[in-house]
């Protein structure tokens, strides 16, 4: 909105160019999403736990977790409230990938809380089908790669303004310029990364604080990522393609990383609320679009280590149990596994989130290192 402000009256009020410098609008959309949620976090919270939006902690899960039965979840409303708000106020709504990030954010909360609805309000056992979730998933995801790759993500590169390259292109970390033209693939290769990112995210939301804490130090680094690729001098100078109108998405990235904060002050240890799926995965999903529009999809493997560390953690725990009869680890997710051999909750969540600024520090020194 402010944008549109700036467009219609900024020739006539000076001061009003303001709202023309991402940066401003940046920092102010974190701001808004901040205050929004600190502000009205407490008054929805009550109303989820007045609409009987309780979590029912898994019955097979470390016995120091039975007491968090009953905690209002479904905190994600509260996330994409906040979010949609700041950046309808301070997002050029005229770049169609902030809007498809919004919608796609929208979609998947959408299907998170059908899911979070049926476990905690009609109390059925796991929720949403299985198949039933993920062709809902596989069809949010063909919809929002497929509008991007058809419609939204054709660059306008040239070679001045840094590497000439094809939306479908593939890059790699470390490695100066595309190694691959995808082709047909990219679609299928997408939707492999968003899936996966939104699931992997869900996996790590099971500990006070974890999953909205490491989100928040991975949204804030592409973020920074945006910046940059939306910037030809600063693309340029780092070797990076240069993608007009990438710079939009660090507005929307830091009204994320501000509802995140926000969401962190009710959501850390002992927990007032949950996330629940209505949160992890648009909050993943998110990661993964964001990735796909940067190019660099590889590079959220780097900066989401702590994520993928967790899925590979199940995927390993039920294949060892299927083959070999045996478990690799006390439980899984592997938060759980450290949970149990000793480690308190918050030293589990604590030390996942220097983990997690040290990989942010990694992605970011590879914009250079190529």
């Amino acid at each position: 909105m402010f944008h549109w402000i700036y467009e219609l009256y900024g020739n006539e009020l000076g001061p009003l160019r303001i709202f023309n410098y991402v940066t401003f609008r940046a920092m102010m959309a974190g701001i808004t999403a901040m205050f929004i949620t600190f502000v009205y976090g407490k008054s929805m919270i009550d109303f989820l736990r007045s609409l009987k939006f309780r979590e029912s902690v898994r019955s097979d899960g470390p016995e120091s977790h039975a007491q968090k039965s009953g905690t209002p979840t479904m905190g994600g409303l509260i996330m994409i409230l906040s979010l949609s708000i700041s950046v309808l106020l301070w997002g050029n709504l005229r770049n169609l990938n902030v809007l498809l990030l919004l919608s796609s954010a929208i979609a998947f909360c959408g299907l998170g809380f059908a899911d979070d609805y049926m476990k905690s309000v009609k109390k059925i056992k796991g929720g949403m089908r299985a198949r039933s979730k993920f062709l809902i998933t596989i069809f949010i995801a063909i919809t929002v790669t497929s509008i991007f790759f058809y419609f939204t993500g054709k660059p306008n590169t040239l070679a001045s303004k840094g590497i000439p390259f094809e939306i479908t292109d593939l890059f790699l970390p470390f490695w100066k310029g595309p190694v691959w033209n995808l082709g047909v693939l990219a679609i299928p290769f997408a939707i492999l990364v968003l899936i996966g990112s939104s699931h992997a995210v869900n996996l790590t939301d099971g500990l006070d604080g974890l999953a909205s804490g490491t989100v928040v130090i991975a949204t804030a680094t592409l973020g920074l990522i945006a910046y940059v690729s939306g910037t030809p001098v600063a693309a340029n100078y780092l070797n990076i393609p240069y993608l007009p109108g990438a710079h939009e998405y660090s507005v929307f990235l830091a009204a994320l990383s501000g509802a995140l904060l926000g969401f962190l002050w009710f959501n850390c240890h002992p927990a007032q609320v949950f996330m629940g799926d209505t949160g992890s995965l648009f909050l993943g999903s998110t990661l993964g679009l964001t990735a796909i529009m940067l190019k660099k999809e590889f590079l959220l493997v780097i900066l989401g280590g702590i994520f993928v560390a967790e899925a590979v953690s199940v995927i390993l725990q039920v294949g060892s149990f299927k083959l070999r009869g045996k478990r690799i680890f006390k439980m899984a997710p592997l938060h759980h596994h450290f949970e149990l051999i000793g480690w308190s909750e918050e030293k589990v969540v604590i030390r996942f989130w220097i983990i997690g600024i040290l990989l942010a520090i990694v992605t970011l020194s590879t914009l250079k290192i190529q």
